[in-house]
Order: structure tokens, then C-alpha cells, then sequence
């Protein structure tokens, strides 16, 4: 390993979304299209992101993650995946997914299954991590309940149409974050390009949609019985992420943190692999530079392991999977 890997980002059109990750962050967008995602880091079996750089270019992200991969107690020599992701849980897949999302309009209240439920339903556990990257004066976001509701409740307003009279509110501007653990009621409001960290999983349940309809005058599917399955109706006024120091976030399934770049520093110790995310300005490790607006993955066996700043007020965010028990995020 001798440069960070940089990827091909999967541009996904939505109903709601709009053009901004172009002129916010230089994204080269398909014309004429309302981009709402761009999937940066990805190994599903529908997506997959593909190396753009180096001796690696054209290999996916899956392939570099199975390659030689053993199980932890079966290692010999250390294989391309080990050099790559380091001594991390073992998976099927990639166990994290890295999005940007443009939402011009409101997303659809929806809720993701707990592990326990999601095994039941088919489905694949969900948690997720918000960061504002951007936000209109009036932008906000929806999660959790404004009060505890019984089943019985919850369900009957789910069926009539008037879900969105009990979600939480909350406004938000550039620099927030906000954590989702599986099970929590949520949605994007109009006006955020958010960052979005999460779990492997595509398994969302829609609750309600806004009552809006597609060209056709159709409206979206809603998935009401497996959702009322998974939300936690005693989730009520969650809060924004509150920093302690660099630390955004520590949960089992990743470690957020955001940095101001001043000066050289070590992306993290040898061993370890690190995804950063360029909020602001510019930086470079080994001989790739970054923009604002752009990911790239330090491998775990990198010499050079030292991020630089191309300019002043250069920020970022570094994304890890904790290496040791029992973290968890209240």
C-alpha cells in the first residue's frame, strides 16, 4: 500500500432530490437529473464501489475486501484485504456504507429494524449517523416522537394519515449531527446535503410519504405493518450529537471524529484504516490530494500515514470501526 484509495462515487436520482452536490462540492452529475445520493463507499450486492486510483484501479470494494480474507483465528501471512482494512471484525460484506444526500424536498418519515426484528422481517439492522454539511436558514430534521405513544395510538395514526403530527422536530444548521440507532422514527428535512454514515444495510420501512404522488399520480409504497414492528414508541425528543472534544460519535459499529486541520497528523496508528471526508479547504496523504466535498481510505498498512492541509481553515471528518468491546452510544 502506498496511497490512500480514493472511489468512484454512484450517483442515485430521487424524487427528492436536486443538484446540489454539484455546485456545493464540484460533483459531476448526469444532466438533467435530480440527484438525491451519492453512494461514496459501498459493497452491496447492487452497488458497488469501484478503486479509481492506483495499482488497484478497476478492482471493487467487495473483491478487496473477500480477497484472501481468513477467519481471525486461521491467519498466516497477512492478506491484500488485512493490509487494506486491518485486523477488523469479520464480515460478509464491507460493514459500512458512506453517503452524501441532497434533499431539496422532504424524505419520507420511515423507521430501520433492530437487529432482533430485522431478522424476523427479512430485512437487514439499520444505524446511521447524520452529519449537516449544508442547510438552509429554515432547514430541519425529524426524529423520534414529540411524546411516548401507546402501539394501539401510534398505529391508528399511522392508518389515517396524521404520523407526522408526532414526530420531533428539530432545526438544524452546518455542523450538526445526529444519531440514529435502529428502531428511531425519522426523516431529512427540505434544504440539508448531509453526509451520512451507516451500517450495511438498504432496509428502510416507510411510514408516511407526505401524501405525494409520481407523475402518474401514484403514491410510493409505504411499508406500515413491518414498521410499527420496529419503531421504539418510547424514543421521544432525542437530541442533537453533542461533541466532546473531536469526538462526534462512538458507537460498536463506528467512530466519528471531526478535525481541524492545522498542521501534519497522523490519520491513525498503524494498523488501523481510516476513511476521511474533506469538509473543508484541502489536504493530502502520501501523494493524493483531497477537496472539499471528497472521501478517500487510508489503508491499514500505509507508511506515510500523515494527513496535511492544503490551506488554512482545512477540516475534516475520520471515520474508524472501533477496535475494542463495548462501545456504545445512550
Amino acid at each position: 500500500m502506498t496511497a490512500p484509495l480514493t472511489f468512484e462515487p454512484i450517483f442515485v436520482e430521487r424524487m427528492w432530490g436536486g443538484r446540489r452536490l454539484e455546485s456545493e462540492f464540484r460533483k459531476k452529475l448526469p444532466r438533467h437529473t435530480r440527484i438525491g445520493e451519492s453512494w461514496e463507499i459501498v459493497d452491496r450486492p447492487e452497488a458497488q464501489s469501484v478503486i479509481a486510483n492506483g495499482p488497484l484501479k478497476g478492482k471493487t470494494l467487495h473483491e478487496l475486501w473477500t480477497q484472501d480474507r481468513q477467519p481471525r483465528n486461521n491467519r498466516g501471512s497477512r492478506s491484500i484485504s488485512e493490509s487494506i482494512f486491518g485486523d477488523v471484525p469479520d464480515s460478509e460484506r464491507f460493514p459500512l456504507l458512506v453517503k452524501l444526500l441532497d434533499a431539496q424536498e422532504k424524505l419520507s418519515l420511515q423507521v430501520h429494524p433492530p437487529e432482533k426484528i430485522a431478522a424476523k422481517l427479512g430485512g437487514e439492522p439499520k444505524t446511521e449517523f447524520w452529519y449537516v454539511a449544508a442547510a438552509d436558514p429554515d432547514a430541519e430534521i425529524f426524529a423520534g416522537l414529540r411524546n411516548e405513544l401507546t402501539s394501539a395510538r401510534f398505529e391508528e395514526a399511522v392508518r389515517d394519515g396524521t404520523a407526522a403530527e408526532h414526530v420531533h422536530t428539530i432545526r438544524v444548521k452546518a455542523g450538526d449531527g445526529m444519531f440514529l440507532p435502529a428502531g428511531r422514527f425519522h426523516a431529512v428535512g427540505a434544504g440539508n446535503l448531509l453526509i451520512e454514515i451507516q451500517q450495511n444495510s438498504d432496509t428502510t420501512y416507510r411510514v408516511f410519504d407526505w401524501n405525494r404522488v409520481d407523475e402518474h399520480g401514484k403514491a410510493r409504497e409505504l411499508h406500515v405493518d413491518p414498521a410499527l414492528r420496529c419503531i421504539d414508541l418510547n424514543d421521544c425528543k432525542p437530541q442533537l450529537v453533542q461533541p466532546k472534544g473531536e469526538l462526534l460519535i462512538r458507537h460498536k459499529l463506528f467512530e466519528i471524529q471531526k478535525w481541524k486541520l492545522d498542521k501534519p497528523r497522523e490519520v491513525a496508528p498503524p494498523g488501523q484504516f481510516a476513511i476521511i471526508f474533506c469538509l473543508s479547504g484541502s489536504l493530502r496523504c502520501a501523494d493524493v490530494d483531497l477537496a472539499r466535498g471528497e472521501f478517500f481510505l487510508v489503508p491499514a498498512s500505509l507508511q506515510d500515514r500523515q494527513l496535511r492541509p492544503g490551506e488554512s481553515g482545512t477540516s475534516l471528518l475520520r471515520v474508524t470501526i472501533p477496535t475494542f468491546a463495548g462501545a456504545s452510544v445512550k
